[in-house]
């Protein structure tokens, strides 16, 4: 990196992923009992399988920009994890894996390998379709009676955005 400016802007990036993975984590630590199984529709993911999911995206793309910092990637993509517990190891795992990627290829002044015009847009993608399964999830659990409220939610995920260190 050139300077202390652009090192700062890579660090507050950087906290943006793990702030991002914190609140993914927080809500699956809020999902209520049973709620792992639910499904928005018959013929849509679980939300177990939405978790999972997620952690499979990161570890695929990471293994196609970044194969440096690439991890085993599960047999399947929409995983049936009934393990609360498991989940989170997982999702803590695969955005470390982004994390070290995006941080390398940027202090290195370096091209991912296949997608992306700059690394950064790695970290962007990834918030943003986490972001998109993050409301399919709440939305499920809302339709099948089992809702995640406000006052449950904001604390653990905007609260997490918008908190200053």
């Amino acid at each position: 990196m050139a300077n202390a400016s652009e090192q700062s802007l890579l660090e507050a990036l950087l906290d943006s992923w793990d702030r991002n993975n914190t609140i993914l984590v927080n809500l699956l630590r809020a999902v209520p009992e049973g709620g792992l199984a639910v499904r928005a529709m018959e013929g849509s993911p679980s939300v177990a399988e939405l978790f999972t999911h997620i952690h499979y995206v990161r570890l695929v793309f990471v293994l196609e920009d970044a194969p440096e910092f690439a991890r085993k990637l599960p047999e399947e993509e929409w995983l049936r994890e009934p393990d609360p517990d498991h989940i989170a190891q997982m999702l803590n795992e695969s955005a470390q894996a982004v994390r070290d990627a995006v941080k390398s290829r940027v202090e290195a002044g370096r091209d991912m390998d296949l997608h992306y015009d700059h690394p950064i847009l790695l970290l962007q993608h990834m918030l943003w379709h986490e972001g998109y399964h993050h409301g399919q999830i709440k939305l499920a659990l809302k339709l099948a009676g089992r809702p995640i409220t406000d006052e449950e939610a904001g604390p653990v995920t905007w609260g997490v955005w918008m908190r200053k260190k």
